[in-house]
């Protein structure tokens, strides 16, 4: 309204007149736009702005409550939500309405929000009409049956402010803006338009996989810049699968742990177990979701694991053959410096995966094959070998890769071992001083052989050039060439001559 020319603060912090909050135009009928006001209202125009309306009050919405945000549907003309914000006036619930008739009525859609969630942002899928997306004031949420039930997305967004959203339809990614400037993505949704009632009742679903690109991701380096240098983390490279998991699978002490935790609650005897129960428990292998990527042949490429607690999960095949390291169980993490540990790229292609749950060491299938695209994302500046030439290739490196490497670590536990004699010839009064020099010969024998395989320790701890040894002529050749797409080079096809024919001569 137009305020007396005696109102408190005239013209200083009293406006004359409304404030238009939102505004959002049908993709279906042109000319038909819908705004939203700060006192409350949302107003229709027909005809592109020539003529305007009131809509109907929604029920149950206190008057002048901010109308934040309006949406008209992307697959109904006559559809249109409408957010409304009432904070100014301490009241902090959640108001999410939907209205058929171009507003000309209103009904709730808020159904399970919890208290004190504001509504700031909102958007509709572009495919499945009922999954819609809304943002409040601690996250996001989602609902596949139009605002009867809606659940808060995690996966890791902080509780913040969640203050508009879009949708990437391309990609079908989820965009956030947060309160505090930040950007959040959650990559490919589609899993959400496959969920129902009846999915939601089975043990476990594998959601379809979009096509994966094949390409070979630059590292940054950042060093100790800190604050100075900020970059996000991408989203893991590769073929991604989403799966749901109706109650998870528990281990046998998780599970005693949850019916403890139960009893304490209902306030009543917890059950003590037998030893033959905890021997049960100590000797159980954990159990795990194993995730089995074979090719178009119905060979095994991979096998990845997944988590296996109920709910929606996802886990990233990184598009590449296991490494032909040795299997290294201790845990460690690899320099950030080094080489990662990873096998070569499989070629483009169709590939499947099929999901199994493995509890105490018995693999049961659950669902699948889900076949899906390695695609290759070409981004290579020369034209190289093609794919499946440079994966022979690759293939005989990893296994002279393979090879090699067995053959150092042997020769590792052989020093061990031979350390551990001499010493024990030393504390054993019996034995000769043949015995030591046999050992002394035998250590001589093995120095000669590890020096051809890793190089010589003498030279190198002083640094004096030594010709590479057979170990690092591998690695140089895994190094740039599980790297690229490109493919082998000359030199690095010479170099594995080199290398296998003098590891021919080592290993006999």
């Amino acid at each position: 309204k137009i305020q007396s020319i005696d109102a408190v603060a005239k013209n200083i912090s009293t406006s004359n007149y409304g404030n238009i909050v939102s505004l959002t135009e049908s993709p279906l009928v042109e000319g038909l736009i819908y705004v939203g006001t700060d006192d409350g209202l949302v107003q229709v125009t027909e005809d592109g702005g020539a003529n305007w309306r009131i809509a109907a009050a929604a029920p149950g919405v206190p008057k002048l409550s901010y109308a934040f945000r309006v949406e008209a549907s992307l697959h109904d003309a006559d559809t249109v939500y409408a957010l409304f914000n009432n904070k100014k006036a301490g009241d902090f619930s959640p108001y999410v309405y939907v209205s058929r008739d171009r507003g000309a009525s209103w009904s709730s859609i808020t159904g399970d929000l919890p208290d004190r969630e504001i509504t700031y942002s909102f958007i509709q899928d572009h495919v499945k009409e009922e999954l819609l997306f809304v943002g409040t004031e601690f996250g996001v949420y989602a609902t596949v049956n139009e605002g009867t039930n809606w659940v808060r997305l995690k996966g890791g967004l902080p509780t913040i402010q969640v203050r508009d959203m879009d949708i990437h339809r391309g990609e079908n990614d989820l965009v956030l803006g947060t309160f505090g400037r930040g950007f959040y993505v959650l990559d490919d949704y589609t899993a959400l338009r496959q969920i129902t009632e009846t999915a939601l009742e089975e043990e476990a679903v594998l959601f379809p996989v979009r096509d994966a690109l094949r390409y070979v991701e630059k590292t940054s380096r950042i060093g100790s810049r800190g604050h100075d240098f900020y970059t996000a983390e991408n989203p893991p490279l590769g073929a991604t699968v989403t799966y749901y998991l109706k109650d998870g699978f528990k281990s046998l002490t998780d599970q005693r742990v949850e019916v403890e935790k139960e009893a304490v609650k209902a306030e009543t005897e917890i059950v003590i177990p037998s030893f033959d129960e905890l021997r049960a428990e100590d000797e159980e292998l954990d159990p795990a979701m194993v995730f089995t990527i074979r090719d178009s042949d119905g060979n095994v490429v991979r096998r990845v694991k997944g988590c296996t607690k109920k709910g929606i999960h996802r886990v990233t095949w990184d598009l590449r053959y296991p490494s032909s390291r040795p299997t290294d169980i201790s845990g460690k993490k690899p320099s950030r410096w080094g080489m990662p540990t990873i096998g070569p790229l499989v070629v483009p292609g169709t590939y499947s995966v099929s999901m199994a749950k493995k509890i105490d060491g018995v693999m049961t299938d659950l669902a699948g094959p889900v076949d899906f695209e390695v695609v290759n994302l070409a981004l290579a500046a020369l034209p190289g070998a093609p794919p499946a030439e440079a994966l022979a290739f690759e293939t005989q490196v990893a296994k002279l890769q393979r090879s090699v490497d067995g053959a150092v670590k042997a020769t590792g536990e052989i020093k061990n071992r031979l350390a551990h004699l001499r010493q024990a010839i030393l504390d054993t009064p019996n034995a000769s001083a043949t015995d030591l020099a046999t050992a002394r010969a035998l250590q001589t024998e093995l120095d000669d052989i590890r020096i051809d395989l890793v190089g010589d320790p003498t030279k190198g701890g002083r640094n004096v050039n030594t010709p590479p040894s057979i170990s690092n002529r591998v690695s140089r050749i895994v190094g740039s060439l599980w790297t690229t797409t490109q493919g082998p080079t000359q030199t690095q096809r010479d170099t594995y001559e080199w290398a296998g024919e003098a590891y021919t001569e080592a290993l006999g």
